[in-house]
């Protein structure tokens, strides 16, 4: 590169350092002020979207970012650019437009950073990125990664949040799921042994299990999983009604796809202490009976007595 580029690298790092995210916003919205276009709506497929009205950055502006991400080692800058990154990342175009930039792999090495915060806004992005299938060919290569993270992690911690919701938005479709066939029993363990009280991680794990409960290739794998007795619990009418609303709905999506398989008119095989022993016996026949009876409550359509074998 000749001097004059380098040195507008230079400058684009210099100014981002001393506040970049800031700096460019209030550039784009004079823009947009002057009457150049109107502002984009971001996606609202994503589960962690900004509420807020964002503006845009255009291409060299994002480009400029990615370097500096890219080439800094300065972990205030990096998340300073990783959260500009990810609030534009919520925008449908800028989805495809930091795809064609390479942003995605520049994003996802972000996530082996040994800083938890840093880490979790890597994932974030990653999560707004993902609403987008065409960057889910391209996110994919991190789910074995932040499978690993969200079950070694600290329990409840926002780093295993942000990336059960990055998994919940890659299993929306069927195209990558039988990539966490190999979790699931783990998947189960941290939903039955996380802190209780907070219902947040809980539900989405059960989001996550749903999605795959929604696939008949997957229901072996969920069946197969050799899951706590304590997972019945669950099915209690005492229980949050989003994390009930979840397991009836995992419960019956199972059975749904046994049924279009035809295997309910044979004695399926699976080890003992897996869930469908758990699902298929008579405790839980109990459970859905008595939910079944409970006055007043809203979720008795997805009640399901599933059959004994």
């Amino acid at each position: 590169m000749g001097g004059a580029p380098a040195l507008g690298w230079l400058v684009a790092g210099l100014v981002l350092a001393a506040g970049a995210c800031y700096r460019i916003y209030k550039l784009t919205r004079s823009q947009r002020q002057g009457g150049r276009g109107l502002p984009l709506h971001p996606s609202r497929s994503a589960e962690d979207l900004t509420n807020g009205s964002y503006d845009v950055l255009n291409d060299g502006q994002l480009q400029k970012l990615l370097y500096l991400l890219e080439s800094t080692d300065d972990p205030v800058i990096t998340e300073r650019a990783l959260v500009t990154l990810g609030n534009n990342a919520a925008f449908s175009a800028n989805q495809v437009i930091i795809r064609k930039l390479g942003g995605i792999p520049i994003t996802g090495s972000k996530i082996n950073h040994p800083n938890h915060s840093t880490k979790e806004k890597a994932l974030n992005a990653l999560n707004n990125l993902s609403v987008n299938v065409d960057n889910q060919v391209k996110i994919k290569a991190y789910i074995s990664q932040v499978c690993k993270d969200v079950l070694s992690g600290p329990l409840d911690s926002a780093v295993q949040l942000a990336g059960l919701r990055l998994l919940t938005n890659m299993t929306i479709t069927n195209d990558h799921q039988h990539m966490l066939s190999k979790y699931i029993t783990d998947l189960f363990h941290v939903l039955l042994t996380g802190n209780r009280r907070n219902g947040s991680t809980k539900v989405q794990i059960l989001k996550l299990l749903v999605n795959l409960s929604e696939n008949p290739a997957m229901a072996d794998g969920l069946l197969g999983a050799q899951v706590d007795s304590s997972f019945l619990s669950l099915y209690d009418g005492h229980v949050a009604k989003e994390i009930l609303l979840q397991v009836l709905t995992l419960s019956q999506n199972i059975n749904n796809c046994l049924e279009k398989e035809g295997c309910l008119a044979i004695q399926p095989t699976f080890p003992k202490g897996s869930l469908f022993f758990l699902l298929y016996g008579e405790k839980c026949a109990q459970k859905m009976r008595a939910l079944a009876e409970h006055r007043g409550a809203d979720w008795k359509e997805k009640v399901t007595v599933l059959p004994k074998f």
